[in-house]
């Protein structure tokens, strides 16, 4: 079956006569004839019955008609989408970590598609962590991943964001008038951590061990919310990164480690190998574009928290 044969089935059923279809379809009458009775031959039924001059459907031809105009529906709306997506609309599919959901990526969003020719373009939208994103990025459910970045070939990563690691404690700690802290009176204190299973657990810990730091972990936190939210309460004190989440709460205070740069970047990442709609494409690109990355790489003073590990193996 063809869809040929599908077109020219419900072209017949309609006119209820092949020579008249035939004309409409520019084809040879014996050509519809024969091409619906391979059809029929197909299906094992008969499709048509001669009434005179012309012809009606059987019972079974009622049947397959309908299911035959869903098809035909279908192959137009599917023609019509792909125009669509050809012309640079369709959907993007995005999954980022947490603390970007906040402002970083609803202003990035919005303002991508406030130009014209991505006002029919739309998202979905997943929070979740680095190495789930990987995951799902691998899996053919995301289109774009934002997160830490990972010794991952298959991927394609570009750096967007500098996000400087700084201590964070109650607004009323003793260290809370001093605005550069060092790691050695950080250690002195309960400090709240990462989920060790999450990008910034696995590096946090590869950081403290390559520093010969040993910091009593009470507490372990998925993100920076929880560990913010902790730290205000004064069970702890926390390495972070710079994040929205810091600057939108009240009861803490925010120190810079003293004769460290140390960074987090957050990555854009996506499947070297995958194809990715026009719409996509122009998103990446655009993210490029108005990233500020590139000045930030050229910081050659600047530690970067995911090179800790590889350093480590260096040294293996």
């Amino acid at each position: 079956m063809t869809l040929n044969q599908i077109f020219y089935f419900i072209k017949a059923a309609e006119l209820e006569n092949f020579r008249t279809a035939s004309l409409q379809l520019h084809i040879s009458q014996p050509s519809l004839s024969r091409s619906m009775a391979m059809l029929e031959e197909e299906l094992g039924v008969a499709l048509f019955e001669k009434t005179g001059r012309g012809i009606r459907l059987t019972k079974a031809g009622k049947i397959f008609y309908d299911h035959a105009v869903k098809i035909s529906t279908d192959y137009d709306q599917a023609i019509d989408r792909m125009a669509e997506v050809a012309g640079g609309q369709g959907k993007i599919d995005i999954g980022y970590v947490f603390p970007l959901a906040g402002h970083y990526i609803p202003s990035k969003v919005r303002l991508f598609l406030e130009k014209k020719e991505n006002e029919n373009v739309s998202f979905s939208f997943l929070q979740d962590h680095s190495h789930d994103i990987i995951r799902r990025l691998r899996e053919g459910e995301l289109d774009i991943g934002f997160g830490g970045k990972t010794d991952d070939p298959d991927l394609e990563f570009y750096p967007l964001i500098d996000q400087e690691i700084v201590v964070i404690t109650p607004s009323d700690h003793p260290l809370a008038d001093q605005r550069f802290v060092a790691l050695e009176h950080v250690m002195e204190y309960p400090l709240i951590g990462y989920d060790p299973a999450s990008w910034m657990g696995v590096h946090t810990r590869a950081f403290y061990e390559t520093y010969d730091l040993h910091p009593s972990i009470p507490f372990e936190c998925p993100d920076e919310y929880s560990i913010v939210a902790l730290v205000r309460e004064n069970f702890g004190i926390a390495l972070v990164p710079v994040t929205d989440v810091l600057a939108q709460t009240a009861g803490i205070t925010i120190h810079h480690i003293q004769g460290l740069d140390l960074y987090h970047q957050i990555f854009m990442f996506w499947k070297k190998d995958q194809y990715l709609l026009p719409s996509a494409r122009r998103f990446i690109d655009y993210m490029i574009e108005t990233s500020k990355a590139e000045n930030d790489r050229k910081n050659e003073s600047k530690q970067y928290l995911k090179d800790i590990i590889q350093k480590k193996k260096n040294t293996l």
